[in-house]
C-alpha cells in the first residue's frame, strides 16, 4: 500500500525536512576528532527545538535520543556516547523532525579529520547510490526500480549492500508503506505516482552485506567489523516533479547534505 499525499501535505513535510538539511549541515561543520557523539546529539536538539521542530527519534520505540550516530562499523541506530571521535573515523549522522504531524528523515555519513582511500571510496559510492535511487523516482517507474539502482551502485564499487534494513514511507509516521529495500530486480512492485513521499537510504558495507544487533537492542554493526556507510533523503513526487525535501536546494542532487 502506499499513502499518497495532498500538495499541502507535502508543504508541511517541507518545514520538518527543512530543519532536517539545516541541522546535518551544521553538525557536519562540527565534526572534527576529539568531539563526542553525545556532544552532537545534544546540539542537534537543541537547534531543532530553537526551530520550531521536535526531535522525531527521541521516544519513538524507546529509542532515548535525538541523533542516531554510528561509527566505522557500526551501520545505524547507535546511541550517542561520550565515545571521542578519532582521526580516520566515518560517522553516519540520521535525524529525524517532526513539525505540524509531518515528518522529515535524512542521513549522512561524514569524514572525521584524514580518512582511508577505502572509507573515502566507500561513503562516494553510498552517496552516489543514493542520487542514482532518486533519480529513479519518477511517476511511472517502479518501486523497484529504486532498490535496484541502489544496488547497482553500490555493487558496481565493489562494496555490498545491507538488506536488513529498507527506507520507507515517510508523511504523517516516520515509517510508513512501503518498504523500499535495497536491493532486487527492476521493472517490480507499484507503480510510482505523484504524491508519494519515501525516505531512501542506501546502506553498504566495506566488506560483507551481514550486519548483528547489539545488546542495547539498537545498534547494528557489521559482522566483519568492516566499515558502514549510509546517506539518506526525504523526496516527494509532485505534479511538477520530483523534489528532495531533505537537500538545502530541494532540487535532485542530494549534495547539499552530503558533504
Amino acid at each position: 500500500m502506499m499513502i499518497l499525499k495532498s500538495p499541502w501535505e507535502i508543504d508541511l513535510m517541507r518545514k520538518s525536512s527543512r530543519i532536517v538539511a539545516e541541522t546535518l549541515e551544521r553538525l557536519t561543520g562540527l565534526i572534527e576528532p576529539g568531539l563526542t557523539t553525545l556532544e552532537l546529539d545534544r546540539y542537534a536538539e537543541d537547534y531543532i527545538l530553537r526551530r520550531g521542530g521536535k526531535p522525531a527519534f527521541k521516544g519513538y520505540r524507546g529509542y532515548p535520543y535525538t541523533l542516531c550516530a554510528s561509527v566505522n562499523e557500526q551501520v545505524v541506530h547507535a546511541f550517542p556516547s561520550a565515545r571521542r571521535l578519532e582521526d580516520g573515523d566515518i560517522v553516519s549522522l540520521d535525524l529525524g523532525v517532526v513539525v505540524d504531524g509531518y515528518y522529515g528523515d535524512a542521513a549522512v555519513t561524514v569524514p572525521v579529520g584524514q580518512v582511508s582511500e577505502e572509507a573515502r571510496r566507500l561513503m562516494a559510492a553510498t552517496r552516489e547510490a543514493l542520487s542514482r535511487a532518486i533519480l529513479a523516482v519518477r511517476s511511472g517507474n517502479h518501486l523497484s526500480d529504486i532498490s535496484h539502482a541502489v544496488q547497482s551502485a553500490i555493487e558496481a564499487q565493489g562494496f555490498s549492500v545491507v538488506r536488513l534494513f529498507v527506507g520507507h514511507g515517510i508523511g504523517r509516521s516516520l515509517h510508513e508503506e512501503p518498504q523500499i529495500p535495497n536491493f532486487g530486480p527492476p521493472a517490480q512492485g507499484p507503480v510510482l505516482k505523484p504524491g508519494l513521499v519515501l525516505a531512501i537510504e542506501p546502506m553498504a558495507n566495506a566488506g560483507g552485506p551481514d550486519v548483528m544487533i547489539l545488546d542495547d537492542r539498537w545498534t547494528a554493526v557489521t559482522c566483519d567489523r568492516s566499515l558502514s556507510a549510509h546517506f539518506e533523503h526525504t523526496v516527494a513526487i509532485t505534479e511538477n516533479g520530483v523534489q528532495v525535501l531533505t537537500s538545502l536546494t530541494e532540487d535532485e542532487s542530494p549534495e547539499d547534505t552530503g558533504r
